[in-house]
């Protein structure tokens, strides 16, 4: 009997890792050396700093992406699902939900999700104007054009953005291969030169920089963050890949091409410090320079891709758990679950970036502003991971503490240092994560409070029974409610029967609940009760990476003895008009917030893709 090799198995899904996970994080050679040494906080170029340097890229590329990120953070996995959302639905199965850290750890959740946003915003933007400017080496001529030429790319990229990753995703993983291996070879061919920066491997260089360099060391260790920004991409992404194929990926080609590039920029530096103004680019032989600028664009589209998708799919998980209303959700790929499109995040993302680009100018100015949101992110991940491995491994907290201190104390020093960006443009995503962060949860707690306002109507038991003492007429057709509630009676059938004094034959309550599970399988999916008189509840489970589909569900609850044609029934559904009245629970500034947002929130029938002339929607007037 024949057997497939494992490294065949893992070979399509280690080169798709290759294409999406490391994008980011594999454009950062296009700009992080030269920031060190051309940037806002630059220091000169001798051969120490720049030993020194590099020796600071090895030990953050070591210590926070192969051994904090691949090694712990990756084990805090929601059913094979990361990142920071599925973080929190994974410490509210473990019961840190209901301590009385329960809040702030919730509201960091939502802050570190809310930064990723403006992440979506900087990274396209800075990535591609980088690989633009290489233009700038070839010829002067392009000077004036580099501004128009990035803002073409990225409306491009954006408008792209409706037909989704499918079409073009099997080559991100072979062009961003080609990326790598070229980041190797010029690398490499400018360390046989200068062998000597090899030395900076040795972690003394590191600590003597900063000896050296005191609070001006301090300062480029902002920048050196660069190196490690796409450290998040490859918590959230690991749904997509898994675990092994990331690791593969990493060790096998990222680390070391990223490695043999940075120590080539810095032998370059070392033999030429004039060089600093475009160390990357000067590392290529003149007839390449060109090719080098198509590809470098390339990997920059691919890497703000990779961003642009993760943000559509944090928004569809912030939807499904409750936090942010209905938005449109289309699917791009009939395969792939991941592959989706949100036409409102597409389109402000867009202007945002364009806004960035217009206004900074440069990928030095822009890079002021990069890595706060990123650094921020990662010292509440970390925060997070401690509550993880006490609540849900089981680890002492000393234990804990340990590993997870060492990777606080590295993630707080580049914190430190990039605060310093605020007043540089770093304010940018701090501001745009607060006002999402305090959007989400005023959705969130908004939604609480009609929720317990709709709970105070009859009880689901008590009309069945009323519904026998005292039955209403009863007209031929399913009729399907809408309910957040299974155990109440909708206001939209209590308006129904109290004004028009009629009710289908059959009637049927559905309630979409989200659990805090990434998907959930066929056999835990549907629960179909018979209430008696006609009415049935019927509770469909989804996953918080999955999107409902109302007809499916509607159709297989024959196989529970509930015989219902979705093409035939008439869908009931409330449509709250919502009033600022004097209830609690809710700052009043954040119930107008709640009752806007409401306003311009998609319906109902709009989300879950009801057939439009089977739709009837009853005014519920709610004082909140």
């Amino acid at each position: 009997m024949t057997r497939s090799p494992r490294p065949r198995r893992l070979l399509g899904p280690t080169l798709g890792a290759l294409g999406v996970v490391y994008g980011d994080i594999g454009t950062s050679p296009l700009y992080a050396i030269r920031e060190c040494f051309h940037g806002a906080h630059a220091i000169q170029a001798t051969s120490a700093n720049v030993l020194g340097v590099l020796s600071l890229v090895f030990w953050s590329l070591v210590l926070v992406i192969s051994i904090k990120y691949l090694l712990f953070v990756m084990r805090a996995d929601n059913e094979g699902e990361g990142g920071i959302l599925a973080l929190i639905a994974l410490l509210d199965r473990s019961g840190s939900a209901t301590s009385r850290y329960a809040p702030v750890l919730t509201l960091l959740g939502l802050f570190g999700a809310a930064l990723l946003y403006g992440d979506g915003m900087i990274t396209p933007a800075i990535s591609v104007l980088s690989a633009v400017e290489g233009l700038r080496i070839a010829t002067p001529v392009f000077e004036p054009f580099l501004i128009p030429i990035t803002v073409a790319i990225l409306m491009g990229l954006f408008a792209l953005q409706r037909y989704g990753t499918g079409t073009v995703g099997a080559i991100f993983g072979p062009v961003t291969l080609l990326w790598f291996a070229m980041l190797a070879i010029v690398g490499a061919r400018s360390i046989l030169l200068h062998p000597v920066v090899l030395e900076a491997v040795n972690p003394w260089f590191a600590a003597d920089f900063f000896v050296r360099n005191q609070w001006d060391g301090f300062l480029v260790l902002g920048t050196v963050f660069l190196v490690v920004t796409g450290g998040e991409a490859l918590y959230a992404d690991m749904g997509h890949f898994g675990r092994r194929p990331i690791r593969l990926a990493w060790f096998v080609v990222v680390l070391p091409a990223l490695l043999l590039n940075y120590f080539g920029q810095g032998a370059l530096l070392i033999a030429n410090p004039a060089a600093r103004e475009q160390p990357f680019f000067l590392l290529m032989p003149t007839w390449a320079l060109y090719p080098a600028v198509a590809l470098a664009t390339t990997a920059t589209v691919i890497a703000s891709q990779a961003v642009i998708s993760g943000a559509f799919s944090m928004t569809r998980q912030a939807v499904q758990l409750g936090y942010s209303p209905r938005l449109s959700v289309g699917h791009t790929s009939a395969h792939a679950m991941g592959q989706v499109y949100v036409p409102s995040v597409n389109w402000a993302l867009m202007l945002a970036t364009i806004g960035l680009v217009v206004g900074f100018r440069s990928s030095s100015n822009l890079a002021s502003a990069y890595g706060v949101a990123v650094t921020t992110t990662m010292v509440i991940t970390g925060i997070l991971l401690f509550v993880v491995a006490r609540d849900v491994w089981g680890w002492h907290p000393v234990v804990a503490a340990l590993p997870i201190g060492v990777f606080l104390t590295i993630d707080l020093a580049f914190f430190g240092a990039s605060l310093l960006k605020i007043l540089h443009g770093g304010w940018f995503p701090l501001v745009v994560a607060a006002v999402i962060c305090v959007g989400m949860s005023t959705w969130k707690r908004g939604r609480q409070l009609i929720w317990q306002a709709m709970r105070r109507g009859e009880t689901l038991n008590a009309f069945v029974k009323r519904l026998a003492a005292d039955p209403p007429l009863r007209v031929p057709g399913t009729a399907v409610f809408m309910v957040s509630d299974p155990d109440h009676v909708p206001q939209a059938l209590a308006h129904l029967v109290t004004h028009a004094k009629t009710l289908h034959e059959q009637v049927v309550f559905l309630t979409i609940q989200t659990q805090d599970v990434p998907r959930v399988t066929r056999s835990h999916r549907l629960i179909v009760e018979a209430l008696g008189q006609g009415l049935h509840r019927v509770i469909a489970r989804y996953g918080f990476m999955e999107h409902p589909d109302v007809t499916r569900v509607l159709a297989r609850c024959t196989d529970h003895g509930l015989d219902v044609d979705p093409a035939a029934a008439t869908y009931f559904l409330g449509r709250e008009s919502l009033v600022l009245g004097q209830r609690g629970g809710m700052a009043r500034w954040r119930r107008r917030l709640f009752i806007l947002i409401a306003r311009n929130a998609n319906t109902a029938a709009d989300f879950f893709r009801l057939p439009g002339d089977r739709v009837v929607e009853i005014g519920v007037r709610l004082e909140l």
